[in-house]
């Protein structure tokens, strides 16, 4: 499918990026801001953010160009339930496209225009616009990718990066129709805290018969400190996670259909 050019922009103005945060320290708060000029200096789109805390310090929301959508929930759990915001942020989307993108990543620009293209021509209704190395930068990496805003930059020194994940990872962004997500089941909302939600979600899609696919080129996380909520936050909640992914995994289409109906919204 051909790429409408809107002044220099790609024309994405179907899709919406959907970013959740908790700014737990400074390089959350650079990241956020780098990878949202990065989106809009290709795309022509529409972003959305939501950021959930114990008060509004009003930082991030004035430091955000004008044409992104903030909304702040106040929230006192220590603990971000990702999944329970996830689902609040995609009801705010108003475009047929969405895609679900973590604060900390980026993926060289046509992998995203690749991931819209298989989403529009109805190719696959679920993209992760990455293939199976998902690399932390680094601190080194990092600082100059925060100086000089050179992709490239990235690119060329991705063999001095080691991969985020041991295999097959599947968070960071994904691309879908609204409404698959939304048939899909949206998020499960019994995944609290960080951690293995985004595999549930996989799982459940195939399981349900959607196409899932990838695109060619790597994912690019921006390193960061890591609080209680970019981690397991206690070992129990690690067991619980595993032993729940683990019994949704071997569901047959139809029992997770049930499954589906009988979730409840927090």
């Amino acid at each position: 499918m051909a790429k409408k050019k809107i002044n220099n922009l790609t024309d994405l103005s179907d899709v919406t990026f959907l970013t959740l945060i908790r700014l737990d320290s400074i390089d959350r708060l650079e990241n956020t801001l780098v990878v949202i000029d990065f989106i809009l200096t290709y795309f022509k789109t529409n972003i959305i953010i939501l950021e959930a805390s114990n008060y509004h310090n009003k930082v991030l929301s004035r430091l955000l160009p004008r044409k992104v959508q903030y909304y702040f929930y106040e929230d006192y759990d220590p603990i971000f339930h990702r999944t329970h915001y996830l689902n609040e942020i995609v009801e705010k989307a108003t475009t047929p496209i969405i895609s679900l993108w973590d604060s900390d990543v980026l993926v060289d620009k046509k992998q995203i225009e690749d991931s819209v293209s298989l989403i529009r021509s109805g190719s696959a209704d679920f993209v992760l616009p990455y293939d199976e190395y998902f690399l932390d930068t680094s601190a080194l990496i990092r600082e100059q990718y925060m100086k000089h805003k050179n992709f490239q930059n990235l690119k060329d020194n991705r063999n001095k990066m080691k991969p985020l994940y041991a295999s097959d990872p599947v968070g960071g962004a994904v691309f879908s129709l609204k409404e698959n997500y939304v048939a899909a089941g949206m998020e499960n909302e019994s995944f609290y805290g960080w951690g293995n939600h985004d595999g549930e979600r996989i799982n459940r899609w195939e399981i349900l018969g959607f196409k899932v696919q990838r695109v060619d080129g790597p994912m690019y996380h921006l390193t960061h400190s890591r609080s209680i909520n970019s981690k397991y936050h206690t070992s129990r909640q690690s067991e619980l996670k595993r032993v729940e992914l683990e019994r949704l995994a071997m569901m047959s289409k139809e029992e997770m259909e049930r499954e589906i109906s009988q979730w409840k919204r927090l």
